[in-house]
């Protein structure tokens, strides 16, 4: 945590803690508070709540996809969309060593789906090399002795990567690749409105190639809970099948979606303000630092 120390004009010290831990900690704004209070609700797993509807059409007209579908946290919206490409028990993905599926989600893909993970190394800025991602899909004559190979995944801002953003030149290609072999695409895209924002890229572009998206809203975004995935509806009505065998049905969950809906509708427009200060951040610690070389 840091604490900052501002002058009113009465000349009164003021000091507010600034935390940050992580881009998860944030509370919701006194808009979000207002928008759950005053949200519509319904039952969501009968598909009726007005508010969830809303958000999850919005999400999806931005992204630059069919249909979308709230979901109560990032790991669930990754292990949706991997079991939704991977249907068959023994599929086999292919994603990078230091992906967050891989290393931050309690390999759900492999216990509670039993897809195959095959990994490929991470660069330092975050892709993996486009021949190493073709010599690891599977030779299909081979399905004797090997996996399957339906899915590649690349994640984007990369967090192991310190945060590092995949050019939409680079996700173009990931995504012909994946057409080439008649392989699926997705994205981890947790920090996907950041990357673009960093990439002067609009964000359904940056997304184009690929075949379903997850998107935190709890992260830069500032909502109190939920991701969101994309793709098309025929994708999404598999997807609402698996949130509900993963316990991840809710009921009235507007209330949440109101929050979010705010924090689409607000806060991605200050992402560009948060990398600025973010910048001032490091570039005063690197001189601070300087001095003790």
């Amino acid at each position: 945590m840091g604490e900052v120390t501002t002058h009113t004009d009465n000349a009164k010290m003021v000091k507010r803690v600034i935390d940050m831990r992580s881009d998860t900690v944030t509370k919701p704004t006194e808009a979000m508070r207002i928008a759950m209070s005053n949200a519509e609700v319904d039952d969501d797993v009968l598909g009726y709540d007005p508010t969830a509807l809303h958000l999850e059409s919005e999400m999806a007209t931005i992204m630059g996809k069919e249909a979308g579908l709230f979901v109560p946290s990032g790991t669930m919206g990754n292990l949706i969309s991997v079991l939704v490409h991977c249907d068959v028990r023994g599929s086999e993905v292919i994603l990078g060593d230091m992906s967050h599926i891989h290393i931050l989600e309690n390999g759900g893909i492999s216990t509670i789906g039993g897809v195959h993970p095959r990994t490929v190394k991470n660069n330092k800025d975050g892709t993996m090399d486009l021949g190493l991602i073709e010599a690891a899909i599977r030779d299909p004559n081979g399905e004797l002795f090997y996996p399957q190979t339906r899915l590649i995944c690349i994640e984007n801002s990369h967090a192991n990567s310190g945060g590092r953003c995949v050019s939409v030149e680079y996700t173009d290609q990931v995504g012909e690749l994946a057409r080439k072999h008649g392989l699926k695409f997705h994205i981890d895209g947790a920090r996907i409105f950041n990357a673009a924002t960093a990439l002067g890229v609009p964000v359904d572009r940056l997304v184009q190639a690929a075949d379903s998206v997850s998107v935190c809203l709890s992260k830069g975004l500032g909502a109190p809970v939920g991701t969101m995935i994309v793709g098309s509806k025929s994708f999404i009505s598999k997807a609402k099948i698996l949130r509900k065998t993963l316990g991840g049905g809710m009921r009235q969950i507007g209330i949440l979606c109101a929050a979010a809906l705010v924090a689409v509708q607000d806060n991605v427009k200050k992402l560009e303000e948060d990398h600025k200060n973010a910048k001032l951040l490091a570039d005063g610690l690197n001189q601070i630092f300087a001095c003790f070389d």
